[in-house]
Parts: C-alpha cells; structure tokens; sequence
C-alpha cells in the first residue's frame, strides 16, 4: 500500500500543479509580474521579457495536495502505519513541508518586491541571508526536539564520522548554501524543474528504503509538482517559477536530506546545484585576483552560472537540460549505491 500512497503523492501533485497553472499563470499575466532579463545575459534571452515569473506558486498547492493525497491513501490502507497525528513520522512530514514554505515565502517576497515594487535587487541580500538563518535554526531545532537529528554521518572515503557541536554550524552552512545553489540553477527554461525531479526521485527511493514512509511522501510529492511545472515551464517556457518556486525547491531538497538522517547524499544528488554554485564562486574569485594582480579582471567561463557557459559556447537549452539531467541521474545512481555499500 505504500507504493500506492507514493502514486497518489506523484500523480495528485502533478496534476494539481498542472491544472492550477490555468488559473494562476493567466492571473500573473493580468498582474504584469513578468519577468525583466538582465542586460548582463545572453542577448538571445531578452524575448524573454515579460514571461509571467512567481510560477511557483503552482507546486506550492501541488506539493501540499499530493503530501495530503499520499497520506490519506496511507491513513485509509494502513492506519496503524502512521501511528496518528503525534508520529516521529507525521511532525517529520509536517516540518519538512513547513521547511520549504519558509524558504519558499522567502523567495516570493523577494519577487514580490522586484515585479510589483519594481525595485531589480529584490529583497535586500542582508534581510534574505537573515531570514535564510532563522529558517534553518528553527528546522535544525525541530529535527532535534522531534529525536530525528543525528550528528553521525558518513562520509565517503572516511566513513562515520560524529561531528558533534560541529554539525550545527556546518549543517548552516550546507543548508543555506544548498538552498541558494539550487536557486542559481533556475537559469533556463526547465532546468531547476528537471534536476529537481529526480533529486527528488532519488530522495523518494532512499527514504522508502530506509523505511521513512513520511519523506518518500514529501519527496513524491515534490517530485510530481516539478513534472507538472514542467508543462508551463519546459522551453519555450510559458512561465518562470522565479525565486518564490527554487527557493521553496531549495527548502524541499534539503528537508528531505536532513529528514531521511542523510545530508551527506546532497553531495551525490545536488551533483548540477554544487557546480552552478562553485562556477559562480571560482569566477568571481579569479576575476577578484586577476584584476588585483594584472589590473584587469578575467573569467574561467564565458559566462556563469555554469549552464550559461554552455549556453555561449553554442549549446540549446534543451541540451544543457538534457545533460544536466543525465549527470544528475548519474549521481543519485551513485548516491544511492554509495548507501547501498555504506
């Protein structure tokens, strides 16, 4: 029965995202919350302009409805499974879902601020850093109280490694970072919403392998919202999910790495998000120290994040989705393999 609650977490979010993109999408149209290209992009980009953004919202009912969807199933089929509203499980699920709506919300507010306030830098950096930190304390501390925060991870190459006190401050830092990295990957038209699903494939296998019904829940029903934001969002896209959806991406991956006790797997799953997020970090960095020492800055890559490196070197967006997503299901394969042998 539980195969069928995670058909119904997939499918009702799939459809739901999908379906309710009718609504909203005309709805940003007659709001004007369209998207405005930056100049500094590849010039093809600026017939972009104006496509509808904030198309996040979509899987924001997507991924809620599936959750409720799988968990019915679930609470019908197998009562006894849950073990009620007061379960490890069920608060796991309710966090993890809270988790990517506080990044998420976020995320809305920083688009909020850019379309209707028409101010380009959107939420200051200050205010979303500080926000950021508050988000991740309070899910770092509801892991705790819940008894599902394990500072033992393993590590490969090395193996099972206590980190203790230091699990905090790095779990901070991997966690914002994560969140941002998966945020820079929204560059291209279907590329978060790609990745995304089979990180989130990949989350939903572990967790059910590993006997957490109530994460391979929430990562179905991720999963099945970024397969139907796919139908408005796939080239040429008819809408942007904008900060308001890959920040809330962001909050669900890591959700469901810290919620399965595993934070170790974003290094194999959030193969595409980490290089998005080191190509930025490497230009900037050697752009700094070329034009300190030679009094003119250079780049590694044409252009960065990495996927518009490619994309100026020739490449269509739907081969960089494409490759990107084959490098992404490589790396939950040995991700998942790396469990397996762990």
């Amino acid at each position: 029965m539980e195969r069928l609650a995670l058909l119904a977490a997939a499918f009702g979010a799939m459809l739901l995202t999908a379906v309710s993109g009718l609504a909203i999408i005309p709805a940003l149209h007659r709001l004007h919350f369209g998207q405005t290209i930056k100049e500094i992009g590849p010039t093809w980009h600026q017939g972009k302009n104006g496509t509808p953004t904030m198309g996040g919202l979509t899987f924001y009912l997507g991924a809620l409805g599936g959750a409720a969807a799988g968990y019915a199933t679930l609470a019908v089929s197998l009562p006894g499974l849950l073990g009620g509203m007061a379960s490890q499980g069920t608060v796991r699920l309710i966090v993890s879902l809270l988790t990517a709506y506080a990044f998420g919300l976020v995320g809305f507010l920083d688009d909020y601020i850019k379309v209707a306030k028409k101010r380009n830098l959107g939420l200051k950096a200050r205010y979303k850093i500080a926000a950021q930190i508050l988000i991740t304390g309070a899910f770092l501390a509801s892991l705790q109280l819940n008894g599902t925060l394990n500072t033992a991870v393993s590590l490969p190459l090395v193996g099972v490694v206590d980190f203790g006190y230091f699990y905090y401050p790095i779990s901070f830092f991997l966690i914002i970072g994560m969140v941002n990295a998966v945020n820079l990957t929204d560059g291209i038209d279907g590329l978060a919403s790609s990745v995304t699903f089979l990180v989130m494939l990949g989350f939903m296998f572990m967790a059910s392998w590993l006997g957490h019904t109530d994460m391979a829940l929430f990562a179905a029903a991720v999963a099945g919202g970024c397969a139907g934001f796919l139908a408005w969002n796939f080239y040429p896209a008819r809408c942007f999910m904008g900060d308001t959806g890959s920040m809330f991406l962001g909050g669900a991956v890591v959700a469901a790495a810290y919620g399965i006790g595993h934070p170790e797997l974003l290094c194999f799953f959030g193969i595409v998000y980490l290089a998005e997020a080191f190509s930025v970090i490497l230009q900037v960095l050697y752009f700094r120290y070329t034009k300190r020492k030679y009094g003119q800055g250079r780049r590694i890559f044409k252009m960065s994040p990495i996927h518009h490196h490619f994309e100026m070197c020739g490449w269509s967006e739907v081969k960089i989705v494409s490759v990107f997503s084959i490098v992404t299901i490589s790396f939950v394969f040995l991700g998942c393999l790396y469990m397996y042998l762990s």
